[in-house]
């Protein structure tokens, strides 16, 4: 059985919260140059997507496939910036 848009928008909310570092400080982040984004600027903008749609979930809105689509999409590109900069592994 297919789990829910909504198991499904939870997990990728937990997997993003588990693998980005978001405790970094700004030193750490910006310690090198910068390399295809600025992972700061980045973590902020993934940090109030996921916010936001914690806020939705809790509030019983169901995501469609385009907002788990969305979501997943920005977090890949993100974690690839976080990853040319040395701040996440594979």
């Amino acid at each position: 059985m297919k789990p829910s848009t909504t198991t499904v928008m939870h997990d990728i909310i937990r997997q993003v919260k588990d693998s980005f570092p978001f405790a970094l400080d700004e030193q750490t982040l910006c310690a090198d140059e910068c390399r295809y984004g600025c992972p700061k600027k980045l973590l902020e903008f993934i940090d109030i997507e996921i916010t936001e749609w914690e806020g939705r979930l809790h509030n019983g809105e169901t995501p469609n496939f385009r907002d788990i689509e969305k979501l997943t999409r920005a977090s890949k590109k993100i974690h690839r910036v976080l990853e040319k900069n040395n701040l996440v592994s594979r």
